[in-house]
Order: C-alpha cells, then structure tokens, then sequence
C-alpha cells in the first residue's frame, strides 16, 4: 500500500473532496428511515445492502408479505426501513420495514390533514363507541365514532365493511399517533354540491308543487321538495291565524304548496311560506260578524279539538269545551274528520292578536234551553237511571240528550237516603219532579220523594208544645224512632227527652209497638226541622197540675195540711 505524506498534492486534495462527498451523502443515524436494496434472498430472510453499515440488516419475507410487500421480493428492488439499532448486543444490524411504513402512513396523515384532503381506507372491526378503520395507503389504524359513520342512523353496517372508501381527517393528535376519522363528512360534501346545484333551480318567488310534511320543530316546519331538498316554513309563516307549534296545523306526510321567500346560497338554505300564497284575511275580518253561523272545514284534529278554516288561510281553534252542550271531555276524534265541512258561531274576534275563536254546540239551539221551556220547574217527567254514584243518580230525559242530577235525599222523605239508593239500578225507569234548571250552568236538579204528599204536611195544623199520640217503631240506646198517627214519617226523641226524672229517661222501658203520648218541642216546617218530646209533655202536664191544685206537694200528707204554706208561695212568686 502507498502511503501519501504530502497531502497538500492536487491529488491527495482531490481524492479528500470525492471522499467527503460520498459520505455525505448518506446519514446513517438511529431512528431515521433509509432506502435498503435487496442483496440476498433465503426462504426466511432477506439481506439488505445499505453503504456505511458494517453488516448487512435482515428482514422476515413474512413481514413483508403480510404488509402487501410482496412485489419488493427481487434482488435490486429498495426497500424502506426504519434504524432502529446500528449495532445489538449481538452485533448485528436492527431495521423494521413496518414500522417504517407506520412512519411514512403518518407523515401522509399528516399532509392529508393539514391540506383537508380525504383518505383512503377500509373498515375492519367494530369498537365500542365506533369502528377502526385501516389506512389503505399505509396500513395504519384510525378510530372512526358512531355519529360520524353516516348522516343518517344506521342499524347495520355489514356492507361497509372491508370496502375500501374515502374518509375525512377530524382529528390528530401527534403526540400519541392517534387520528380520528368520518364518513359522515365526505357524505355530507357530496350532498353538498348536489344541493348547491338544486338550490341554482330556484328563484325567490317560485311555487314549489306538492311538497311533504318532513317534520316538525319549535320555531317550524319541514317540507321534503321531490326528495332532493329539505326546505324550512317558519311557524310566522304557516298561517295567517296565530299558531303556537307547527303540529296544531300538519301531519307528518302531508302534501302542500309552498311560496319561496329567501335563498341563502353560502348556508344552502331555502325559506318557504304558506300563507303568502293567500290574501291576508285579516284585512276583512269585519265582514265575519260575532253569534253568527258560519261554514268551517276541519283541516287537522288534535287531542283538545280541531283546527278549522273559515277560508283559506285562516284558521280558528274549535275547543273541545264548545263541542257539546251535554257531553264532558269530548273527543273530535269521534266527532269529525279531517275535511268534513261543519257549522260554526264565530264567538270571538281579536284583530290585533289575530285570533278567531268559533264553537260548533253553539250553532245548534241550547237543549237546556228547550228543557226549560218544555219542562218547567215543578213537571214530573219520567226518566230513566243511566248512571250512579255514592251518593246520587243520574237521569236522562228520552227526547232530550240530557242527564238530570237526583241526589238520595231527594229520593224519600225518610231519613235513609243512602239505603234508598241502593235499590235503584241503571236502566230502571222512574217519574221525577224538576226542581231546579241552571240552562247557562248545564245544570238540573230533579227529586223522586217530591212526586209523593210530603209527611210534613201533617204537621200544617200543628203548633208547639201540641200533644201528638206515637206510635213506637224501635228503641236503641241514644232513644226512641216513632211515628205520629196518621203521619208517614219518623222521628227520633233522644233519650234526654223521654223524662224528667233521668232514672226513668231509658229508652229500653220501651218494647217497641206502644202508643204514647209526647208534645212538639221544635217546628220549623221551611227547614224541615220538627222535635218531639216526652219529658216537655210531663212538664206541661205537671204546670196543669199546678195550677190545677195549687202546689206541687198537696196531697203528700193529711189533706190541706200544707196548702196555706203552698198558697203564701204561689201568692209570693
């Protein structure tokens, strides 16, 4: 070997520059990718010529195959490699072909992400919250969540799977090497140049034909436009008439024409109207007169009546409260239908708050009305039990839809009401007297006992303190239940009222069947309320006797031997 000293020569310097060039060129560093040309192939193995290593780096032909690589198995071809060790504990060279691809498959992410530009990649496995998606391009793995798989919910995604598709970057993060992707936004950009060129179809003013009740929200409605367009109604311009939710007036599927009003090109939007394809009617709502008949057509029933038109574009509430004269919390549903054309009596008009209120009972006579003048009060009409309660009846009238009010102490004169109910049964017939009509209330009273001679009418001639004759129907511990002679009805005489002396004030002396005397001690026949009593008859009894015999002890001892004693006090007092 020749051995230069003098390196200032031209020689030696050119020799130096060649040598710096070349070494130059090639870094070789751990943790960097470089380019490795296949030198060698075994069935296992493949040896890879890179310049500046003092071996040559080996990868597994498996590895390879199952990164797609397969067409890289010749000798010349180069292959991409990530140094991961210039030198092991063994000496030898360590590089990873698939991690190297990660790398690259990363970097691309990246580009792809910071120029907005869609991917490609396949579906391969469900997780929970998504699926994982496998860049094409590169093999790496991308979480794909459930709201961002389609625009629209799907129940089944076996046909997206393993197809290769083009998903949109929404996320990276470079710290941990995670990307997030979705298929709900290349979708949605489809459908976004399609809109656009659909919107270019329209001009302000356009009637679109025939478009169909999508659905609703709190500030409008949706229409589907020939299913290529959704457009938005807002509730201000559904109707003329004030309308509080959108589904007071549509129902999901139905069909009407719309009148576009706005078109926002930047946000793909269409606004529509359905009232501007009317006259305002509020401009002539003085030709509609209060209490009068007018025709309306039911155009949507709802839970608490029905919407209807008194002519296009002008819609009015008919409340379930003005369907019925007789009938409580009925439903329109039974009543009408959507379409049917009815009679009406507007009952309000407000034109500044734009609100028609209309009532149909109103339009057919009140039949409280006609049951008044047909059936004053004090007409005994017969009836027929059509409902009954804990307390009462309820009676309705044959030629009349009405239910009268009988309460159980209008069904007899005895003081068991309650007991009387309990004999009557819906469907029985029976012969009432109305007592009261309250036809603005939908009220009317009748009483069963009214139609029979009142007990109490016995008692006309009578006065306080008279003396009656009883007979005695029973006897319990609080007193006696009797009956006057000649009298239909009971009365009780508590066991205060049997006698003066309390020793003989026991209701059990009795047996039941005697007759005896007692005095009226109370009588007020307005209310109904009358008292009797034994022991107020001993007391006028025993006031005769005084003033019969002048005192109250003669006859005790010898006769007259304290009689001037009993008349000096009765002469005092």
């Amino acid at each position: 070997m020749e051995v230069y000293k003098d390196l200032s020569n031209p020689a030696s310097k050119e020799f130096e520059n060649l040598l710096n060039n070349q070494l130059s060129k090639i870094t070789i560093e751990e943790g960097k990718i470089i380019e490795g040309k296949v030198n060698k192939i075994t069935e296992k193995y493949i040896f890879l010529y890179i310049p500046n290593l003092k071996s040559e780096p080996v990868l597994d032909i498996n590895e390879l195959k199952s990164m797609g690589l397969s067409e890289k198995i010749k000798i010349g071809e180069t292959i991409p490699v990530l140094l991961e060790k210039i030198e092991d504990r063994n000496g030898d060279v360590v590089v990873s072909a698939s991690k190297a691809q990660k790398i690259k498959g990363w970097d691309k992410l990246v580009e792809a992400y910071e120029k907005k530009e869609p991917i490609m990649g396949k579906i391969v496995s469900k997780c929970k919250g998504g699926c994982i998606v496998e860049h094409v391009d590169t093999g790496s793995l991308m979480f794909l969540p459930g709201s961002q798989i389609s625009d629209k919910p799907l129940k089944d995604i076996s046909h997206l799977m393993n197809e290769p598709q083009k998903f949109a970057l929404i996320k990276l993060d470079k710290v941990r090497g995670n990307a997030c992707v979705s298929r709900k936004e290349i979708i949605s950009s489809f459908k976004k140049e399609d809109k656009a060129k659909i919107i270019e179809k329209y001009k302000i003013g356009d009637v679109i034909k025939n478009a169909e009740v999508k659905g609703y929200s709190s500030f409008g409605c949706f229409f589907n436009v020939n299913n290529e367009l959704d457009v938005l109604v807002h509730l201000q311009e559904i109707s003329y008439s004030r309308v509080n939710h959108p589904e007071e007036v549509f129902n999901i599927g139905e069909k009407h024409n719309l009148k576009v009003i706005s078109i926002d090109k930047e946000k793909l939007q269409i606004g529509c109207s359905i009232k501007q394809l009317s006259p305002d009617p509020f401009e002539h709502v003085e030709n509609y007169e209060l209490n009068k008949v007018y025709k309306a057509k039911v155009v949507k029933i709802i839970d608490f009546g029905a919407f209807c038109e008194l002519e296009p574009g002008l819609t009015t509430l008919l409340h379930s409260s003005e369907l019925s004269w007789t009938k409580k919390n009925v439903s329109a549903k039974k009543m009408f239908k959507v379409g049917d054309e009815i009679d009406c009596v507007i009952t309000e008009i407000d034109k500044d708050k734009r609100r028609i209120a209309i009532s149909y009972k109103q339009a057919k006579e009140n039949p409280f009305m006609i049951f008044e003048k047909k059936y004053p009060v004090g007409t005994i009409i017969e009836t027929e039990v059509v409902n009954k309660n804990e307390y009462s009846l309820f009676v309705s009238v044959k030629d009349l839809d009405i239910d009268a009010f009988l309460h159980c102490n209008d069904l007899t004169y005895l003081n068991n009401g309650e007991e009387e109910l309990k004999k009557y049964n819906i469907n029985d017939k029976i012969k009432v007297k109305v007592l009261e009509i309250k036809a603005e209330d939908q009220k009317i009273r009748v009483g069963l006992k009214q139609t029979f001679p009142d007990p109490l009418d016995w008692f006309n001639d009578k006065k306080i303190n008279q003396i009656i004759t009883v007979k005695i129907i029973s006897s319990d511990n609080k007193g006696l239940t009797v009956r006057p002679e000649g009298c239909d009805m009971d009365f009780n005489i508590k066991k205060n009222q049997i006698a003066i002396n309390s020793a003989d004030a026991r209701p059990s002396r009795f047996t039941g069947g005697e007759r005896i005397d007692c005095a009226i001690s109370e009588l007020e026949l307005e209310k109904r309320k009358i008292s009797l009593s034994i022991k107020l008859l001993e007391e006028i009894q025993k006031k005769e006797a005084l003033d019969k015999y002048g005192a109250e002890g003669s006859g005790k001892n010898l006769p007259f031997s304290s009689l001037s004693e009993d008349l000096n006090k009765k002469k005092k007092k």
